[in-house]
């Protein structure tokens, strides 16, 4: 793609061209991927299985269903999903990033829930699914590394069933004062190195704390979802804020 000089995004607290972003994430995730969950247990003390659960309980969900899974990564939504909607039911998990989606699919197969589930590689702002699709719709962790995020939503929207729902689970902004400096100096001093003794990888873990605190807070990701076109849009926030997830419907 050529690069367009008058077009930049944010890639940590760096502006690269737009054209760029989207290699430089791949080039996070390639790194990370064999010991993403690893780091994932270590960086947050283990709170990503709750918060995930949580979304899981907040899908509200039945047999039958079809959901999709957008920046499935290793799969611990859509392995979720999967086993609420049953047989009769489907879970597609998505990825831009080969490496992650087939570290996902693996995982999957080797615990024996890959039977209603199928692995998509695929662009959250283009997404390949015909309208009103699915009854559905999940992304934990993944919005905040999409470079056109208004275009990812409203593509989330159009294969999202009258009725159906979003759910998005992402780092966030909290307002506590003493939360916040606790949580800085957490992120940007022991996240880094986690990464570089765990995954010999410094500068993915820079980006990944960079990308939260560019991230909208939770107000302006709501009005973004609004703009998107869902309706009934609320977040509620975890660990103080630390991480939010948003709901909204479409109708």
């Amino acid at each position: 793609m050529a690069r367009d000089p008058d077009k930049t995004t944010d890639f940590g607290y760096r502006k690269v061209n737009t054209a760029e972003k989207s290699d430089l994430v791949a080039h996070v995730f390639r790194s990370v991927a064999p010991k993403y969950d690893l780091m994932n247990d270590f960086m947050s003390m283990g709170l990503h299985r709750l918060w995930k659960r949580f979304t899981l309980s907040e899908a509200c969900l039945r047999p039958g269903h079809v959901v999709l899974d957008v920046a499935s990564g290793t799969g611990d939504l859509a392995k979720g999903f999967a086993k609420i909607v049953g047989k009769t039911g489907k879970v597609i998990m998505t990825d831009i990033n080969e490496n992650m989606l087939m570290i996902g699919r693996d995982r999957l197969v080797d615990q024996g829930i890959i039977s209603n589930i199928i692995c998509v590689q695929a662009d959250a702002e283009k997404l390949p699914f015909i309208d009103n699709y699915f009854d559905c719709i999940s992304i934990a962790f993944g919005l905040r590394n999409v470079t056109n995020k208004l275009a990812a939503l409203q593509s989330m929207y159009r294969v999202l069933k009258p009725g159906g729902k979003i759910l998005i689970l992402e780092f966030s902004h909290t307002q506590i004062p003493w939360l916040k400096k606790l949580y800085d100096v957490y992120s940007f001093n022991v996240i880094p190195k986690l990464g570089e003794l765990i995954t010999k990888d410094r500068e993915s873990y820079q980006y990944l704390v960079e990308s939260i605190r560019m991230h909208p807070g939770q107000a302006d990701l709501k009005k973004w979802l609004e703009e998107a076109g869902f309706e009934e849009v609320e977040y509620v926030n975890l660990c103080g804020g630390i991480v939010a997830l948003h709901k909204g419907f479409k109708y």
